[in-house]
């Protein structure tokens, strides 16, 4: 048995060497123990315990200590008389069962009786992740309402893990597919993410995980219902309608777009009654116009409404649908009701009369008016212009140009004027007609020559001449106007003897001398007179006068007959002629008298013929042939006056009653007849010849112009125009015209003359073999425009091909409607075609046919089915456009299978060909921080026709890439803390930072941290910026801190920030006075109430409230003295009258600053009362002095001026200094100098106490406080470094960092403030302002040259101070460099950088990395101002990882997804984007090159070995050098970290520990030499190069055997500390350090 129990504890014993079982222990009967037995793993089995200690004989017991159950583990393994026992497992231990005691398995061994000591042992079960989690429910539902509010609970799974452990029962939770409604908190609480709608998704459905930290987990279902709760208002389908009516038109809109109005409630669970109405209309004046159906919607025009009344054609309608049970939930929406235009309005004449005036004779052609004709309807006048009469001389154009068309009807002296219309006839019916009066007066030219009265005159002189008398008047009559009509008359011929005169104005011819007589002869003058008008060329014309002397001779008429006109109409007395005659001699003055027409006509005696009633020429005779006589009493003569009557246009055109209408058959030919209807007039002449013209009909009828008849001018047709409404006018040709109209109404009579038409030549119908007998499979139509029989159609079947019996299809004759009457078999026949057709009623009747195919459809019942229906898949969010996602397998058991079949996928991203292959579109791209997963519904359709179709579902996660950058939200500028003592205890919290990264799981995990450590702050964990060191504002107000932001993913991204942090003051610093004690002596019958007596002055350090002081006496002070609380004045409040001997007042003096809580200080003050002469004492005349001097103030400057009293005019007073002696002085006459120039910086306030000694014997003496402070003079600020050096590469990208440039300020508070600027802009390097970090912008142009930059320091008072930075621009292998070109400005392209590197990323499928930007193509711009061109260089590096792209793949991928590339672009750049892939040199290598280079490699190599050893020796007697505090931040070895600049949003890392060194970083490069070389110069060089090698060799040797940077850190640190205290000085120390960076760059490059 014992060799049994051996064998088991061996056994147990090698079981648990693995898990390190507890050994041996003793047991002690005598007193209790309590023994900790250690810790197993659970399931462990055998050996517990072993006791040793057994007395021999003893007894030993296994018993519970406190917890029996646990016995049910172990077991005793005892034999009675043995000294050992062992304690064995019963069964394998679980430490989830010991719940209670936190896996701690408890017992007890006794010795003998179980009332004996106990000796207790405990043993740590470890637990071991052993038990899956399990859900306390396998389903959960819940209904919620839709209105739940964002971030609350909708339920808390429960999930339950027996391991005992807190780590491994800890559980996290997460759901599957994720939602954007709802996310699942680790502790299982499911919380609503945004706002829930019911009309959106009505069900949720989730599979819930539970899973420890071992990876078991358990899975349930959660199932949302929601509710749909009347929170919605109602919604109409569109928001906007637009209706249209024509004008006086009312009732509902003939149309409304885009489709009827329609409202419904927006619960579409709930969906209220919803009640319609109009709340407004625009214009409000025709609200009353329309009504709205609250049920329907239906919007009615109730009257209608004259477009014209409009200002515009619209009128708006603003309709809402409210609920019925809540009118308050409402909708709105806006109908735009257009009203057409109705062809009611006449065209109207700008003017309608017109008066012009042109010249007579004018040309054919000159204009003589505008008609100008509108029309209020839409589109304004549209028909023709003509001019009533036609015989007018004047055309119109349809301009309404009216013009001469015949220039010689154009004679003022025939017609003054023309009076005619301007008629414009409308083309469209009802062919409206407008008139306009037009009057045209002709301006006279000089046309016409002088005409006189008479050919030839006759005059007698008698006996009694007289010099000077009136012998004869001649008259010349010229019809021309103005000066063209006026006569002058001359003598041109037989006035040789002078007899006779003329007056040249009036034509009257006198005799100038007496003739004398002659006996028994009548001499006989033949005078020519002429009479000449005014015209510009005078016209003339002649008359003779014959004049006989003095004699005897009876009266006669100089003609026999005598002819005149007078118009119609004309009232009595109307003068017709002038008849002449001769009387000479005669002693009696003959008698004129008119013979016939006595009672018509009169003569008077100098012979003017008349007129004596009115004459009518359409009633009485037209002419008068009238006997006249003259006669002296003896002698007689006789003449005949021939009178015409002339008309006078007085009477319009006549028609007969009208109107008149005809019909007329629509096969009319043109030209014939259609009717006539005359017209007369009553006058004669052109006054009653008519013209016809006709107005309407649409060119369909012409009238003749001179008979009326109306004829058909144009082919007729019914079916277009039934009818015709037509004017018929008449005018006649007098001036003015006058007119009559008369309508004509023409029907057009119809005629069988169109062929039935079928709506479609051919119709096809597809009909399933299995269709039933009597469907309808079309219904076909055919239009007959004629009328009554002749339109009538009647349908018939007339072939079927192939023929069947019976016929297959039957048509019904009256509708048309084609049915199947034989069941089909699409293996009989596939097809028929029927020739149907269409007879109308007509005689004889018309036919029209038609093609009706009909395909039979063969029946498709089997599905296609996917194998499986629902997939999950997951890819990279920087998915290639075009890259496959899945491939999807369908089946189809019908005889065709999938062959035919195709596949729906509706997705703007992703698309599937006709293999089933689901692919990312060309154009597409994966952003998983817009949508993180796709749910893709897949329909395969096994025809492409009518097919049967399934679905398949995939639900596609997006996996997150590290592709964006931490972004810091807002925060203020700047923050605020208030200063104080903080410490890493008692830390201060100035703002918790919101850094936020779009990415998902380590990628978005941030650290902050400072880029170089800080003593005075620290962040937390959550972001918080903490204070952990003492803060003084008066010692320094303000701080800029960098904060570094960092993603944990790969590659790594950071974002920095630079944060200004204010410290706000704390009332820490009590009020000062300028002198402890204060004393002043007074005499008392000099006093007066009001008196100054001293001033109290003090001081506080702090800012604001907390340094404004208030002064006061402690006690109530004294009634004599009282002190003002702002300026420290102690004054007198009495006359001291009730002062009686020497008095001694001593006060304790307050100053309190106004802070919280208040501080204060107090001094003594001593007032002496004297009753007698103050000789005795010396005393200044105050207490204290407050003295500023402007800092830098040279030598000897007067710093102020304190006066002592002595009492009287006998003694004198000296002066000298307690303390500060070195550094002011004093003279005879109390002037405080100061001894050398001061600084605010180094010191601020300086106390002097002034003491005063007087003659006497013994002296007197007296003392003041003396406060001068130091005001602060703006000073030059100062560069650490005169110049600095660094190194970068030629392809470093854009903001790469090249060197920290740091200055100093001695001013204090803002004058302290720099701003860092280069003077010479540089299209190579730029500054941050604020900084001082130099950065690269395009460094290509530089490579293998030196570039010298000048930086300025500025401060706020504009001093400013320079260094030189010299930048060495190394080489590199630019074969990985890829240049494309942007038709953009490079300031334009610098700013969207990190945009561009996102395009091109999307595009190219890799990380892009940005590395210049310039105007030139291998060079950078010359002058920031040229970056203004319109063409842009961007060079760029791809990354896969950590592996740099050759370009030649890059440039590959560019030409092909040309298309892709471009649409990225313009998302950066808008339209217009124009870019091309630059082609560069390529580097020919050489295999002599690469021996070269490795045989430099090897010697190179073994010159490092000795350096390394010098080096050593040398660098651990170097003395420290202090780093640049900011160099840390740009650590170039630290392992997978990057530099982004705050407007970056991409960033590429690299690892220094690649293998492959010739695909490793460029960046790394460059920083190595940046790191080896930033701001090193001067006599600190050497250490500094030293301790930044021995940095980099760590860290190498730490990474090659699996150290962490930290490592290498503590021991670069180390090294440093070593070198602390040796010289740094020589050249070695530079070519130890040349030496390294060569190798270490050479290797790099390698």
């Amino acid at each position: 048995m014992e060799q049994l129990w051996l064998c088991v504890l061996m056994l147990s014993v090698g079981v648990t060497v693995v898990q390190g079982i507890p050994g041996t222990s003793t047991i002690n009967c005598a007193t209790p123990s309590d023994v900790d037995l250690g810790n197993v793993d659970e399931g462990y089995e055998g050996r517990v315990e072993q006791v040793t200690g057994i007395t021999a004989g003893s007894h030993v017991l296994l018993v519970a200590n406190v917890f029996p159950e646990h016995l049910d583990f172990l077991e005793l393994v005892f034999l009675p008389g043995e000294t050992t026992a062992n304690v064995i497992t019963r069964k394998k231990l679980d430490a989830d069962v010991l719940v209670e005691t936190g896996g701690q398995l408890r017992y007890s061994l006794v010795c003998n009786d179980l009332d004996k000591f106990e000796n207790k042992r405990t043993l740590k079960i470890n637990d071991l992740n052993d038990n899956t989690p399990a859900f306390t429910k396998e389903l959960y539902e819940i209904t919620v309402s839709e209105i739940l509010p964002v971030d609350t609970e909708v339920l808390r799974v429960q999930a339950i893990d027996l391991d005992i452990s807190l780590d491994n029962k800890r559980l996290s939770f997460s759901m599957l597919p994720p939602s954007l409604d709802f996310q699942m908190l680790e502790s299982g609480a499911l919380i609503v993410t945004r706002r829930l709608n019911y009309n959106t998704q009505q069900l949720y459905s989730f599979s819930v995980k539970a899973k420890d930290v071992g990876g078991l987990f358990d899975e349930a279902m959660v199932v949302i219902k929601m509710e749909d709760i009347d929170n919605l208002n109602p919604y109409f389908k569109h928001n906007l309608y637009r209706a249209s009516i024509p004008e006086n038109e009312s009732g509902p809109f003939h149309r409304i777009t885009p489709e009827a109005i329609w409202a419904q409630d927006g619960d579409t669970g709930i969906n209220e009654a919803i009640v319609y109405r109009i709340t407004e209309v625009s214009p409000p004046k025709y609200a009353e116009r329309f009504t709205m159906d609250s049920s329907s919607g239906v919007v009615v025009m109730i009257s209608a409404i004259d477009r014209e009344e409009l200002d515009g054609a619209l009128i708006t309608v603003s309709i809402e649908a409210a609920q019925a049970d809540d009118p308050s939930k409402a909708a709105d929406s806006l109908v735009i009701v257009t009203i057409e235009d109705v062809n009611d309005n006449t065209p109207v004449f700008s003017q309608q009369s017109v008066s012009v005036s042109i010249l007579e004779n004018s040309p054919v052609g000159v204009v003589v008016a505008m008609a100008s004709v509108a029309d209020a309807d839409q589109g304004g006048f549209v028909g023709n212009l003509s001019i009533i009469p036609d015989s007018a001389p004047f055309s119109v154009s349809a301009d309404g140009s009216v013009r001469v068309k015949d220039s010689a009807a154009l004679d003022r002296e025939s017609h003054t004027s023309f009076l005619f219309q301007v008629t414009a006839i409308e083309s469209d019916p009802p062919n409206r007609v407008a008139r306009m009066s037009v009057e045209v007066i002709l301006v006279d030219q000089n046309d016409n020559s002088p005409n006189f009265t008479q050919g030839l005159y006759v005059v007698r002189v008698d006996g009694e001449q007289k010099e000077g008398m009136l012998l004869v008047w001649v008259k010349a009559e010229d019809p021309d106007e103005g000066e063209n009509g006026e006569i002058t008359y001359s003598l041109d011929f037989g006035n040789k003897d002078g007899y006779f005169s003329i007056n040249e104005k009036s034509g009257e011819i006198t005799l100038k001398k007496m003739i004398p007589p002659m006996l028994d002869i009548i001499l006989e003058f033949s005078l020519f007179v002429t009479a000449r008008d005014g015209g510009i060329v005078s016209r003339s014309s002649s008359a003779q006068v014959n004049i006989f002397g003095p004699g005897v001779s009876k009266p006669q008429f100089t003609q026999k007959t005598y002819s005149g006109t007078i118009e119609e109409e004309k009232n009595a007395g109307v003068e017709i002629l002038k008849v002449t005659f001769l009387t000479l001699g005669s002693e009696v003055p003959p008698t004129l008298q008119v013979v016939t027409e006595k009672d018509k006509f009169a003569i008077s005696s100098d012979g003017i013929f008349t007129s004596t009633i009115t004459l009518d020429y359409d009633e009485s005779p037209q002419n008068y042939s009238v006997s006249i006589s003259i006669s002296d009493g003896v002698d007689t003569d006789h003449a005949v006056v021939e009178v015409q009557v002339t008309d006078v246009n007085d009477n319009s055109p006549e028609f007969g009653s009208g109107p008149f209408a005809i019909s007329v058959p629509e096969d009319t030919a043109v030209g014939d007849n259609v009717t006539v209807l005359p017209a007369r007039d009553k006058d004669y002449g052109f006054n009653g010849d008519l013209r016809y013209s006709l107005e309407g009909g649409k060119g369909k009828f012409s009238i003749d112009p001179k008979s009326g008849i109306v004829r058909v001018a144009a082919p007729l047709d019914r079916e277009s125009d039934p009818g015709f409404s037509l004017l018929v006018v008449a005018q006649d040709q007098g001036q003015p015209a006058r007119s009559a109209s008369v309508p004509l109404n023409v029907l057009v009579a119809d005629i069988n003359d169109n062929v039935p038409e079928f709506s479609r030549t051919e119709f096809y119908v597809d009909v399933k073999e299995n269709a039933s007998v009597g469907i309808v499979l079309l219904t076909l139509s055919a239009a007959d425009p004629d009328e009554g029989p002749n339109g009538t159609v009647t349908y018939s079947i007339r072939t079927q091909s192939p023929s069947s019996t019976p016929a297959a299809f039957e048509l019904d004759s009256s509708t048309g409607a084609l049915r199947l009457a034989l069941t089909l078999d699409f293996s009989v026949a596939e097809m028929y075609r029927l020739t149907v057709g269409a007879v109308d009623g007509g005689v004889p009747a018309l036919v029209g046919n038609s093609t009706v195919v009909i395909r039979v459809v063969d029946v498709n019942n089997h599905p296609p089915q996917f194998i499986p229906d629902r997939f999950h898949v997951q890819v990279p969010e920087n998915l290639r456009s075009g890259t496959v996602v899945c491939s999807l397998d369908v089946t189809d058991k019908d005889e065709d299978g999938f062959s035919n079949g195709h596949f729906i996928l509706t997705s703007d991203t992703f698309d599937i060909d006709q293999k089933g292959v689901v692919f990312l579109r060309g154009n597409a791209t994966l952003d998983r921080e817009t949508c993180s997963s796709y749910l893709l519904q897949i329909v395969a359709v096994d025809q492409p026709t009518s097919g049967l179709s399934s679905t398949a579902e995939i639900n596609l996660e997006v996996l997150d890439y590290n592709d964006n950058s931490p972004q810091f939200g807002a925060f203020p500028d700047p923050l605020l803390v208030s200063e104080g003592h903080y410490s890493d205890s008692a830390p201060g919290e100035v703002h918790t930072f919101l850094v936020t990264d779009e990415d998902a799981g380590p990628n978005k995990d941030i650290t902050l941290s400072f880029p170089s450590p800080n003593p005075l702050f620290t962040l937390r964990e959550d972001g918080t910026l903490l204070v952990v060191g003492p803060l003084d504002r008066e010692t320094r107000d303000s701080y800029d801190i960098v904060i570094l932001a960092s993603d944990q993913g790969t590659p790594q991204r950071e974002n920095f920030t630079t944060v200004r942090l204010n410290v706000a003051d704390v009332n820490d610093n009590m009020p000062q006075f300028g002198a402890e004690r204060y004393s002043k002596s007074l005499l008392v019958k000099d006093a007066k109430k009001g008196d100054l007596v001293l001033r109290l002055t003090a001081t506080d350090h702090d800012a604001g409230n907390n340094s404004l002081i208030t002064y006061s006496f402690s006690a109530g002070g004294h009634p004599f003295l009282s002190i003002n609380s702002e300026t420290g004045a102690v004054v007198l409040t009495s006359d001291l009258a009730s002062v009686t001997k020497d008095t001694t007042i001593t006060l304790t003096a307050i100053a309190r600053d106004q802070g919280q809580p208040p501080l204060s200080s107090t001094a003594v003050v001593v007032i002496n009362l004297r009753m007698s002469s103050l000789v005795e004492e010396l005393s200044f005349e105050s207490s204290s002095y407050n003295f500023t001097l402007a800092e830098n103030r040279p030598e000897g400057t007067i710093v102020g001026l304190v006066n002592a009293f002595p009492g009287n005019d006998i003694n004198t007073v000296n002066y000298t200094l307690v303390g500060h002696t070195d550094m002011f002085s004093i003279n005879a006459h109390g002037a405080i100098t100061a001894n050398k120039a001061l600084d605010k910086e180094s010191q601020e306030w300086y106390i002097l106490e002034v003491e005063a000694f007087d003659n006497r014997v013994p002296p007197t003496s007296a003392t003041t406080m003396v406060s001068v402070q130091v005001v602060d003079v703006n000073e030059d600020p100062e560069f650490v470094r005169d110049n600095y050096t660094a190194r970068i590469f030629s392809i470093a990208f854009y903001k790469s960092p090249v060197v920290y440039v740091q200055a100093t300020d001695p001013d204090l508070g803002d004058q302290g403030k720099l701003y860092y600027s280069i003077p010479l802009a540089s299209p190579y390097f730029e500054v941050d302002g604020s900084s001082g970090l130099l950065y690269v912008v395009s460094a290509e142009a530089l490579a293998g040259q030196s570039a010298m930059v000048e930086v300025r320091a500025t401060d706020p008072g504009g001093l400013y101070v320079t260094t030189m930075v010299k930048v060495e621009v190394q080489g590199s292998f630019s074969s990985n460099v890829v240049v494309i070109s942007l038709n953009q400005a490079a300031n334009v392209v610098e700013n969207k950088i990190p945009e561009v590197e996102s395009a091109l990323g999307r595009v190219i499928g890799w990380t892009v990395d940005v590395i210049g930007v310039s105007n030139t193509n291998g060079g950078a711009s010359i002058s920031r101002t040229s970056r203004q061109e319109p063409k842009t260089y961007v060079s760029f590096i791809a990354m896969a990882g950590v592996e740099v792209i050759l370009s030649e793949d890059v440039k590959s991928i560019l030409r092909m997804e040309s298309d892709a590339l471009k649409k990225e672009l313009e998302k950066v750049f808008g339209k217009g984007l124009q870019y091309a892939v630059e082609e560069e040199e390529s580097v020919p290598t050489s295999d002599v090159a690469v021996i070269a280079l490795a045989v430099l490699l090897a010697i190179s190599m073994l010159v490092l070995m000795l350096i390394v050893a010098l080096s050593v020796v040398k660098f651990r007697t170097m003395k420290k050098h202090l780093l640049d505090p900011h160099r840390e931040k740009f650590d170039i070895d630290r392992h997978s970290e990057g530099f982004t600049n705050t407007a970056r949003k991409t960033s590429v890392t690299f690892a220094p520990d690649q293998a492959s060194v010739g695909r490793t970083s460029l960046k790394q490069d460059q920083r190595s030499w940046q790191e080896g070389l930033e701001g090193q110069t001067g006599p600190e060089e050497g250490s500094t190069r030293g301790e930044g090698w021995e940095t980099r060799r760590s860290r190498s040797e730490t990474t090659e055997t699996g150290g962490d940077r930290e490592a290498g850190s503590r021991e670069a640190e180390g090294g440093a500390e070593r070198n602390r205290g040796g010289a740094s000085t020589g050249h070695l120390d530079e070519d130890i350090e040349g030496s390294v960076k060569d190798w270490d760059v050479s290797t790099s490059a390698l």
